[in-house]
């Protein structure tokens, strides 16, 4: 069997590999974010809703365009320019043309979802600058709707809206000062960037870099590649370095961290039961990483003699190494070793510093393993 070898070993070439691989799996969430633009199309029927308008005026057709700008898969901003035709009931009579410009935002279900077909319902609203004949004036609008994916990238939407708007008229003399209330109904037309499509398992990314294309593998689709993903069988987020999120420990670049203390018998090498838990989330990481061997650490405070805690410490270390290997570690992975009160984290002088200087640490050292190793 091929001897196992150091981490530190490796050729520069697979560390600028990492590199890459880990700053494209950081960086393509904020670049998709970053690009998220669209345009929004709206025709529809117009219908006044008030008097004068609706005893002047018919049904006629109205058309919204907007610009959207993700601020994030929730929030769009942008401008937008609305026209709007209405027949005179009397055909002799002029046709009522309304503009509008101005801006506004959109909450929408973001664009990624994957349930209930990818829906997205949303709600608009925009304050206006409106044009109706010679008058110009305040208006706003605010809208429903539902767009509905088409193809797979996600590049188009379609879907039924309700719009209103009101124009808001200011009181003249001698005119009818009501405001203009209008409905638009409707069928939208979007298009944008496009959404990335989940990956499966297995599948592989490849990122462009100076004209050289490097293949990132990710086997368990977790979007942390293989290259640096502690736990590449099993799925996890990035910042816990592709591995699962545990209750009571955190897996690290260099060791497992502790949430919680290891308890000992008084002054003794003997765990308690409240030691348990979180060695079994120990026990779970090392399984989940079979590429890790871990060097377990005593260490005590400065009371008592130095013989005395340097042999409690390494004893300690010990219970801990046979804990986990009771529990299916193989014992080659794992190392103790005893260290006194030689490396304090806290003062001495202290209680509360003594209790945080009696502690194990789990350092992690990699292993590369061979492929009949890992089988």
């Amino acid at each position: 069997m091929p001897p196992r070898i150091p981490v530190a070993t490796r050729a520069r070439g697979s560390h600028a590999l990492v590199r890459v691989c880990l700053l494209s799996a950081a960086l393509a969430p904020i670049a998709s974010r970053a690009a998220d633009l669209s345009f929004k199309l709206e025709p529809g029927v117009a219908v006044p809703l008030t008097a004068p308008q609706s005893t002047v005026y018919g049904l006629g057709g109205g058309q919204s365009l907007k610009a959207l700008l993700g601020l994030n898969g929730w929030l769009d901003v942008g401008p937008s320019a609305q026209f709007m035709l209405l027949p005179n009931r009397t055909a002799n009579a002029e046709s009522g043309v309304v503009w509008g410009l101005g801006g506004g935002l959109r909450l929408h279900r973001p664009h990624d979802r994957q349930s209930f077909a990818g829906v997205s319902p949303w709600l608009d609203a925009d304050v206006l600058y409106v044009r109706t004949g010679q008058l110009n004036r305040l208006g706003f609008d605010a809208a429903v709707g539902a767009s509905f994916p088409i193809g797979e990238s996600r590049t188009f939407w379609v879907g039924p809206f309700v719009r209103y708007l009101q124009v808001i008229q200011p009181n003249r003399d001698g005119f009818d000062n009501r405001d203009a209330k209008l409905l638009t109904l409707g069928v939208s037309f979007e298009v944008g960037t496009g959404v990335e499509r989940a990956r499966e398992p297995g599948e592989v990314r490849t990122v462009s870099v100076d004209r050289d294309v490097v293949s990132c593998p990710d086997r368990d689709g977790d979007t942390v590649p293989d290259s640096i993903d502690h736990c590449p069988d099993r799925n996890g987020p990035l910042d816990n370095w592709g591995c699962p999120a545990y209750q009571k420990i955190v897996v690290k670049r260099d060791k497992l961290e502790l949430k919680e203390k290891l308890y000992f018998a008084w002054d003794e090498a003997k765990l308690v039961d409240a030691s348990f838990p979180v060695l079994d989330e120990v026990v779970q990481a090392l399984k989940d990483n079979p590429g890790f061997k871990v060097q377990v650490e005593g260490h005590t405070d400065s009371s008592g003699g130095d013989d005395h805690n340097q042999t409690l410490s390494e004893k300690r270390a010990e219970a801990v190494v046979d804990y986990l290997v009771s529990h299916g570690i193989s014992k080659d992975r794992l190392i103790s070793k005893g260290f006194s009160s030689s490396v304090p984290t806290d003062t001495n002088k202290t209680a509360e510093g003594r209790e945080n200087n009696r502690r194990v640490e789990f350092v992690v050292n990699f292993i590369i393993l061979d492929k009949e190793d890992s089988k």
